[in-house]
């Protein structure tokens, strides 16, 4: 039987100390919040998305970068062992659109309530308000301590301390400072899954505004496209935000340097552009002599009519009557591409993971030990591992973490 050390208590941290003491070992988490899980608390706007009810193609084809180094950690655990996992502990879970999954209840509380059950059931010891500042070696003996300077020891340490996401929650970047004074490599980090700042003023005007079926496509200053997709997203104070848009941040993380990006949004996708234009005749035949602005309420939302007409550069007390072919023809054009001018990602405050961290070129794919250090495993957000959003985050913490747990005896 080894003495397990975890320092954090987010998912994945609560996962390897089911897995550690599941194995025999006697096992404590050091948690620097005044609860469990205070992030996933947070996640799936309060709902949390527990997992994806996918295969583990589908998980590998999500991961953004080192989708192979997790080979072994979803094999240790996937997602249909999550759930049996949660639902074997009294939560019911259900399966929404994109085969998201969530507690029945809508409640994130209930997904704590049941990692902390199963913590209990295999006596895991949990010391909360303790942060930990260093983790040594002393002999063949792992050494913590915490921001006291009182010192814990153990055979194995696991380091569960997530990334810079959330900082409220916790996660402060510690583990990579962890890690940088054992001699590993960290990935430079940025905040992903993230809104987008934008130039145009009409985005204030349109706060709160949520779109659903429309495209939204990235491109560079030379035209490449980053990014295209069909989904929702929503108009903020400060640029855009919703699923389409954290979705297409994942693939603008840590290359904003360098670039000028720009957003085209697609607001009738499902229309060509020759559909879209006798869609608009049909609607102008309705309101033959009505003023233009009068004209789109079928077609567009009333906060965003004003807005396509100023873009379009069309008179809006014009008769409909007298809009010609052309004006026409450029109003198609801004429903089929309406633009925005991308200033930046917004920060770790708003960001729902870190991309970079921990190198896992120094990690063991088949325990997540440190190849650098003995009996120190790493695990969760704090590596260099990142997914799209829909429960595939949450499952690489709770893979990682089962994986380093399971792997000690």
């Amino acid at each position: 039987m080894s003495e397990v050390l975890i320092v954090g208590g987010g998912a994945a941290g609560m996962m390897a100390g089911i897995a550690a003491a599941y194995n025999g070992n006697q096992v404590t988490i050091f948690e620097k919040n005044e609860k469990l899980g205070k992030k996933v608390y947070i996640t799936g706007k309060g709902r949390c998305n527990v997992t994806n009810a996918s295969d583990m193609e589908n998980h590998m084809n999500n991961v953004m970068v080192n989708a192979k180094f997790l080979y072994g950690a979803f094999h240790a655990l996937d997602a249909e062992d999550v759930c049996r996992m949660i639902e074997s502990s009294g939560v019911a879970l259900k399966t929404e659109r994109g085969n998201r999954v969530f507690p029945e209840s809508d409640k994130s509380s209930d997904i704590i309530w049941a990692f902390t059950k199963m913590l209990k059931d295999v006596g895991v010891q949990i010391v909360y308000n303790t942060e930990i500042k260093k983790v040594d070696k002393e002999q063949e003996r792992v050494v913590l301590y915490d921001s006291k300077n009182k010192k814990y020891s153990g055979d194995s340490c696991i380091i569960a301390t997530g990334g810079l996401s959330y900082p409220t929650t916790g996660s402060t970047g510690d583990g990579y400072l962890f890690a940088k004074k054992m001699g590993h490599e960290i990935v430079e980090t940025h905040p992903s899954l993230v809104p987008f700042n934008v130039q145009e003023e009409f985005c204030k005007r349109l706060q709160g505004l949520s779109l659903k079926n429309v495209q939204l496509k990235v491109l560079d200053e030379n035209q490449k496209e980053y990014y295209s997709e069909q989904g929702e997203m929503l108009f903020t104070h400060f640029g855009i935000s919703g699923p389409l848009v954290l979705s297409a941040s994942a693939y603008l993380s840590g290359n904003m340097n360098g670039h000028t990006f720009r957003g085209v949004i697609d607001l009738k996708p499902a229309l060509d552009e020759e559909t879209l234009d006798k869609r608009i005749l049909k609607d102008f035949e309705e309101n033959i002599n009505r003023n233009f602005n009068n004209s789109l309420d079928k077609l567009l939302p009333k906060k965003m009519i004003p807005v396509v007409i100023e873009l379009a550069g069309i008179d809006p007390f014009k008769k409909v009557h007298e809009i010609t072919k052309e004006e026409r023809k450029t109003l198609v054009g801004v429903i089929k591409g309406l633009p925005l001018r991308i200033t930046g990602l917004r920060n770790y405050n708003e960001a729902i993971i870190t991309r970079g961290g921990v190198s896992v070129k120094e990690i063991n794919p088949k325990t997540m030990e440190s190849k650098k250090w003995n009996h120190i495993y790493f695990v969760g957000e704090v590596l260099d591992l990142d997914a799209m959003t829909g429960g595939y985050n949450l499952q690489i913490a709770w893979s990682t973490g089962y994986l380093a747990g399971s792997s000690i005896y």
